[in-house]
């Protein structure tokens, strides 16, 4: 298989690693569901990113190596990745870059790091004609046919909530959920629906942004056309449009921090990483609180 989404997932680290410790990402997303609720297993080196409470000090005198307590829920995780395949999703970010793009990296690096921790992913998204699901696996060549299948459905008409119900209602598991949508996607699903799947599952959201309707050689997805310059330079309908979008973002934020799901928007790709860590340091948070 050619690993195309793979190899970009790697050198987007790279990058980022040449700039900040390449522990980051990984200790971040080890420390983001410890708590008091389980069961102390091993031990194992300290990464950037753990908690300092959890350091075995004794331990870690006799080894002269900082050591950090494991526990049993740290070893293996079951993540699914509900996925948003709507026409919408073929439009442009705020920083006019494919949206379709942004989510494929955000997904697989959140997938990659997933993976080199050990756990398994899965993937869940409505095609053409019917709903795929992957089973729970782990490996890289999981992760590629996942996001190379991923890429071809973008473009169906379908309801995202009726997604997660269908998740509800099949997949008897706890999970770690990461839903990849915007906000059109988010403000739409229901309060019932999130209470539900943020029951048992730890629930998180990407968000990627979208572009505003007036601006710059904006295109129009629905009408296949470009939006003419009067209307893109149209000051009244920029302060309408802003408006609109911001009225749209306070409701949406309020709703998901109601039910304490986090969430964060992504505008580019050369972001992702720092976006990530910012989503799982949230995650984090929210589990101590």
């Amino acid at each position: 298989m050619n690993m195309k989404y793979i190899t970009k997932i790697k050198a987007n680290l790279s990058i980022y690693t040449k700039k900040k410790s390449s522990n980051i990402l990984e200790g971040t997303y080890n420390s983001i569901y410890k708590g008091k609720s389980m069961n102390f297993e091993d031990l194992r080196e300290y990464v950037i990113g753990d908690n300092v409470k959890d350091i075995d000090w004794k331990a870690s005198a006799r080894t002269n190596k900082i050591l950090i307590k494991q526990y049993i829920a740290e070893k293996k995780h079951n993540v699914l990745f509900i996925l948003d395949t709507g026409k919408k999703m073929l439009a442009d970010t705020k920083d006019l870059e494919s949206k379709k793009e942004v989510a494929l990296i955000a997904v697989g690096t959140i997938a990659y790091l997933v993976d080199k921790h050990g756990d398994s992913v899965s993937a869940i998204f409505k095609t053409h004609d019917k709903i795929k699901l992957f089973p729970f696996k782990t490996g890289l060549y999981n992760i590629e046919n996942i996001l190379t299948y991923y890429e071809k459905e973008i473009d169906t008409n379908y309801n995202l909530e009726d997604l997660i119900n269908y998740v509800l209602k099949f997949i008897r598991k706890r999970m770690i959920i990461f839903v990849v949508t915007d906000i059109a996607g988010m403000s739409n699903i229901s309060e019932k629906t999130l209470k539900r799947l943020s029951l048992i599952n730890d629930v998180m959201f990407v968000n990627v942004s979208d572009a505003f309707m007036t601006g710059n050689s904006v295109f129009d997805i629905d009408q296949d056309s470009y939006i003419p310059d009067y209307i893109l330079e149209d000051e009244k309908l920029k302060e309408i449009e802003l408006e609109i979008k911001n009225k749209i973002y306070k409701e949406t934020n309020e709703k998901f921090k109601k039910h304490k799901i986090v969430t964060k928007t992504i505008n580019k790709q050369k972001d992702i990483v720092k976006d990530v860590i910012k989503l799982l340091e949230r995650q984090k948070n929210a589990n101590i609180n």
